[in-house]
């Protein structure tokens, strides 16, 4: 049974365009499987190739890794996008589940930044009220010869700037404008200021996962409870 003060939330959100289930624990730990509904039946094939989220959540997947601190398991069918999320979990010290079914017939667009607006949802579900965090998240990742920095601050007054400088149209089969579209989603429904911006690098993959692992830090830095400061609203306005 997870702890009383665990910080969790899980969500559904359904459109016209995408269907969408998500359960976030921001202190990691274990997550309960994600359940069967109108949308997921739970008969998907096992196949990956098949464009279905597995039957069995326990089914290993290109992004899955349950271990005794984190559960994290994601299924959107664009597997350059479950790459990235798996490593936000995982150096964030997230647990994380996510099965998607979106209209991918069309492009990679509504899939990406509807699973964003759905995270950035339960993170704010998870996150409950604003006080005794250490607010503000900072952080340099690298991967091989690509650098990245994140910044971060639970504001409460969304807004993002990122510069990535991708050389090629896609990674994958994700658009490498629906980096900077999904970060933007996600800081409008997770209510955060952030910057992301990778310094150099010549490979687009690396480039694109060293601003991940960047972020996932700072997140976890924002996340922090800060002993002694419980119930405090750190901001001068007394608001967040």
């Amino acid at each position: 049974m997870a702890p009383a003060n665990r910080r969790a939330a899980s969500i559904s959100r359904n459109t016209n365009e995408t269907k969408i289930q998500l359960s976030l624990s921001l202190d990691g730990g274990p997550l309960d499987l994600l359940p069967p509904t109108a949308e997921f039946q739970n008969h998907g094939s096992e196949d990956e190739t098949a464009g279905e989220p597995p039957e069995a959540q326990g089914t290993k997947t290109h992004a899955s890794q349950i271990t005794a601190s984190q559960h994290i398991w994601i299924w959107t069918g664009i597997g350059f996008l479950d790459h990235m999320l798996h490593a936000w979990a995982k150096h964030a010290g997230w647990s994380l589940r996510i099965r998607c079914r979106g209209d991918l017939a069309i492009d990679d667009h509504h899939t990406t930044e509807d699973t964003f607006l759905a995270l950035g949802s339960a993170f704010t579900t998870a996150l409950g009220p604003r006080t005794g965090l250490a607010r503000f998240g900072y952080a340099y990742a690298p991967l091989d010869e690509a650098l990245a920095r994140a910044v971060l601050d639970i504001s409460s007054r969304p807004f993002f700037v990122g510069d990535f400088g991708f050389k090629g149209p896609m990674m994958g089969n994700l658009n490498t404008q629906m980096i900077h579209h999904g970060l933007g989603s996600w800081a409008q429904n997770a209510g955060v200021t952030l910057h992301v911006d990778v310094l150099k690098g010549d490979n687009d993959h690396h480039r694109a996962e060293s601003a991940f692992k960047a972020l996932a830090v700072a997140c976890r830095m924002a996340c922090e409870r800060v002993l002694g400061k419980e119930g405090e609203v750190v901001s001068t306005k007394g608001v967040l």
